[in-house]
């Protein structure tokens, strides 16, 4: 457990780690109701997920947290020292944003496939049939 946290506060895991505290701050205030959810909407199709940009944003900086932690936590129990423990070291937070973004996007592909077609976003931001229009003639 010790390593963990080691991992957790040391280089250059504690970048991902300040922004995984962000993140859960961000939706501490979300259930607050001090925020409202779609604060940070954009468009997620240009940036490659057909979903929100909170929740997506959130995935990947957990996602590559965890990448990059257990990465450290491999790279301290592999003994290497020097030169070659700081060049792996400063690879991995690139290559553990890199594969969490490749996930993530994975992870929202699929999703989009499996929802149902015809649904839209309600009030209550939850997805709601579209009304027939046979129905709402009347």
């Amino acid at each position: 457990m010790d390593e963990f946290v080691a991992a957790a506060v040391g280089l250059p895991t504690l970048v991902l780690s300040a922004a995984v505290a962000a993140v859960i701050g961000f939706w501490v205030l979300v259930l607050c109701r001090a925020v409202p959810p779609d604060a940070f909407e954009a468009d997620g199709a240009a940036l490659g997920f057909g979903g929100s940009v909170a929740v997506a944003a959130s995935v990947v900086i957990a996602v590559g947290w965890v990448l990059d932690l257990v990465g450290m936590v491999l790279l301290g129990r592999a003994g290497l020292t020097g030169a070659w423990l700081l060049l792996l070291s400063l690879a991995l937070l690139p290559c553990a944003l890199s594969l969490s973004w490749l996930l993530t996007k994975r992870l929202f592909d699929r999703w989009r496939r499996t929802r149902p077609t015809g649904m839209r976003r309600g009030a209550a931001d939850s997805a709601v049939p579209e009304p027939d229009s046979a129905r709402t003639a009347v």
